[in-house]
């Protein structure tokens, strides 16, 4: 039984999802014959270069264009002669070009370019590499507008028919768009397909489909080999159909492919296999969809599970780093961080060990399952990484790490003299005391992300976040003077969270600015999920799902009630206003009431 295992566009372009190689880690081990492949980079390389991009400025010649698109147009020689540099750049190939992009004197500049920041500010004069590198990303942007304006309205460098896909009741957008005429870039993505099922000849073809932006892709890639190898069998599973599909009553979905998977996807694509050549029966097979008599089944056998310390090293034989390409935003340094650098990601545990907070899909396998390896397995596997990537930077992916799993697998690392870098996401526990923050930074820690959420202690109590203000503040503190970079992330439009807590919050990300103990923040409106405490009892938190009704395809965030008695959205623009300008150490003297449109209390804490 061969598997070929692959990445859909478009998730990141800066290293592998980690969703195959673990797969493939384990498939392995149970003696199969496994290829996996990121198509996302692939397409993306296929188009940024010169014999394609002259191929779209020649379909494009007779379009009107907007200004904009014009303007692109009107220097599509350069764009033509750059763009394999350019991309060569960003793939660590070619670090000569720097000091020119730098200067500004090799890529045309569009529209991308119009709203530069001060350069010179946000760079010093010394930062030539990442001055070169956000240049060269403004110049892949205004090409992938100018695809996306012109050719292919889908087309995104980090997504693909996102709206398609996301907060999606029903299928029929999605399906009209799968039996359109295909685009210049769908035909793309399908010869790269082809490529890989004539060279690998597999079986079952599985697709990791961890966000909206990837399913379109999936979806059209499933069509295809449906049509023209239909002894193929296509499975979908990853974090888009764990939360979303749970309850899919749509049965058009399997006229694009055979099986959907939940949760973790070890033991069901194994048993998936093992009932394709006849080994076991189709009630054995675990937490799978699948259309039978015209009805969708599902299988039973939810929590049969590999264990996490048994799942074996994630492999990436067959993805190639040095294909990928490092792209640079200025606005947030964890974002920046996130797109930036050929990590290895990995997870060192599996699950959060807290489990509690009431905004997250706690009663999901992903959340709710926690488990630990023993440091020396979780070190065994980064240096078995270490050796396949020739990278020795970490990206460990968990949902939350546990301060003494820290303190063991950095023992570990400092023990066996390695040379590495990692971060992740925490809880801003107390046990991040200045002696544990010395000894991650000491074992290679670079920077960490957690949840700050509201910042008002009544809020965090009833979101059962396990934290205080005083406490986050603590372990931020901590964390910097190891010389640990410290995002939060942040909540607005919590139910029952007033106007006045609101600012408060602000007031303490301001001084925490102000303070120089976190660098990095960013505000998201708080989304009610069906499968957190907030969405399964709603009542506690003072609001109402509109309808408990299950859509027959989508099902994750849910509309609720709760009056706000004030503008909510042009709330969460002054906020990220006001934050953007403190992470760039600026306006910390300005009133808080001055970042917003509308009338605001200044903070009484």
């Amino acid at each position: 039984m061969k598997f070929l295992l692959l990445t859909p566009p478009l998730t990141q372009l800066n290293t592998p999802y980690p969703a195959t190689t673990v797969l493939k880690g384990y498939l392995d081990k149970c003696g199969y014959e496994v290829a996996q492949a990121d198509l996302g980079i692939e397409l993306v390389l296929k188009i940024f270069n010169k014999d394609f991009l002259a191929q779209i400025f020649e379909n494009t010649k007779t379009l009107k264009l907007k200004p904009n698109h014009k303007r692109i147009y009107a220097n599509k020689e350069q764009y033509i002669m750059c763009v394999d540099s350019a991309i060569r750049y960003l793939q660590g190939k070619d670090t000569s070009l720097s000091t020119r992009i730098a200067a500004r004197t090799l890529l045309p500049e569009g529209p991308r370019f119009d709203n530069l920041a001060d350069i010179e500010w946000a760079f010093g004069t010394s930062g030539t590499d990442d001055k070169a590198r956000y240049f060269t990303t403004l110049f892949i942007q205004d090409i992938a507008d100018y695809i996306r304006e012109t050719i292919a309205p889908f087309f995104d460098l980090i997504r693909y028919a996102e709206h398609l896909a996301a907060y999606a009741p029903e299928f029929d957008e999605m399906d009209e768009a799968l039996n359109s005429k295909p685009n210049v870039i769908d035909n793309v993505l399908i010869t790269i397909l082809e490529q890989y099922i004539n060279t690998y000849s597999p079986n079952i073809v599985g697709f990791a489909v961890p966000f909206p932006g990837c399913l379109y892709a999936a979806l059209h890639c499933c069509k295809w080999i449906k049509e023209k190898h239909p002894n193929i069998t296509t499975v979908i599973g990853g974090g888009f159909p764990n939360t979303e599909w749970r309850t899919i009553a749509d049965k058009r979905i399997f006229n694009y492919l055979d099986y959907i998977t939940l949760d973790d996807g070890e033991l069901p694509l194994q048993r998936l296999a093992e009932y394709l050549e006849g080994k076991i029966c189709k009630d054995q097979l675990v937490r799978t969809f699948y259309l039978e008599d015209d009805e969708i089944k599902y299988s039973a056998n939810d929590h049969e599970n590999i264990s996490f310390e048994k799942n074996g090293t994630p492999s990436f034989e067959g993805l190639d780093m040095l294909q990928y390409i490092s792209m640079a935003e200025m606005a947030n340094p964890m974002h920046r961080l996130w797109s930036n650098g050929k990590w290895n990601k990995m997870m060192l545990s599996h699950g959060c060990y807290w489990a509690k907070c009431a905004f997250c899909d706690t009663c999901l396998d992903y959340i709710g399952r926690y488990e630990a390896p023993s440091a020396n397995i979780a070190v065994n596997r980064m240096e078995s990484i270490m050796a396949q990537t020739q990278q020795s930077g970490f990206h460990f992916v968990d949902e939350a790490m546990s301060p003494k799993l820290l303190e063991n697998v950095s023992n570990e690392i400092i023990n066996r003299k390695l040379s590495l870098s990692y971060w992740g996401n925490i809880r801003f526990e107390k046990a991040y005391t200045p002696q544990l923050c010395q000894l991650m930074a000491e074992a290679g820690c670079i920077a960490v992300s957690g949840g700050l959420e509201v910042a008002s202690n009544r809020l965090l109590k009833l979101m059962n976040k396990g934290v205080s203000i005083e406490q986050t503040i603590n372990a931020a503190r901590n964390l910097t003077n190891a010389g640990i970079m410290v995002h939060t992330y942040l909540m607005y439009g919590f139910p029952t969270e007033t106007l006045q807590e609101t600012i408060n919050a602000l007031e303490v990300v301001r001084r925490m600015f102000e303070e120089g103990i976190v660098q990095s923040a960013f505000w998201h409106r708080y989304a009610m999920t069906t499968h957190s405490p907030s969405g399964r009892e709603p009542e506690k938190y003072g609001t109402a799902r509109t309808s408990l009704k299950p859509n027959p395809f989508c099902n994750n965030e849910v509309d609720f009630t709760y009056n706000f008695k004030y503008d909510i959205e042009a709330v969460g623009d002054g906020l990220r206003f006001a934050t953007y300008n403190y992470m760039n150490g600026l306006g910390f003297e300005r009133p808080l009431w001055k970042w917003f449109k509308i009338r605001v209390p200044n903070p009484n804490i």
